[in-house]
């Protein structure tokens, strides 16, 4: 039995086809390099949202824990704070600043029922400038705080 090798021909690429190839995979680098760019600006941006969720639910939590002649006083709480996205880490590379204000006024209720008079609306905004793309951020809670609420239990 005979076995024939089959000659192969010996044919080089040409340079337009490697000019195509490489421009092919520069394509395929910038778009995979722009989806990490673009990944990496999206986890920053829930990161500070969820930073920003945080302190108005930690706020929120504290005007629940006042007594109602705290809460309607007017001087005891402060209408304006600020907080960082990482109180631990030391001063200067703390991230970004959240500028809060909290406002307490009177329930708006329509029609307004017999014991608006013993209710409170609280506002929380908070608003900051993301480290990333520098936009402007803004988050807002509203909630209600009774006379007879929670305090009466903790105390």
């Amino acid at each position: 039995m005979k076995i024939c090798c089959v000659a192969k021909s010996n044919r080089a690429t040409s340079l337009p086809e490697v000019v195509l190839a490489i421009a092919i995979l520069a394509i395929m680098a910038a778009g995979i390099i722009s989806s990490f760019n673009y990944g990496f600006f999206i986890m920053r941006l829930v990161r500070e949202n969820q930073r920003a969720t945080q302190v108005i639910m930690e706020k929120a939590e504290t005007i629940r824990l006042y007594n109602w002649d705290q809460i309607t006083a007017g001087n005891y709480i402060s209408n304006d704070f600020e907080e960082v996205y990482d109180p631990s880490a030391p001063v200067g590379n703390q991230g970004v600043t959240y500028h809060g204000q909290l406002n307490i006024g009177a329930v708006n209720l329509n029609p307004s029922p017999a014991y608006s008079t013993n209710m409170r609306q609280v506002t929380i905004t908070l608003s900051w400038t993301s480290s990333m793309g520098g936009l402007n951020r803004s988050r807002s809670l509203v909630t209600f705080v009774s006379k007879d609420g929670l305090q009466n239990y903790v105390y």
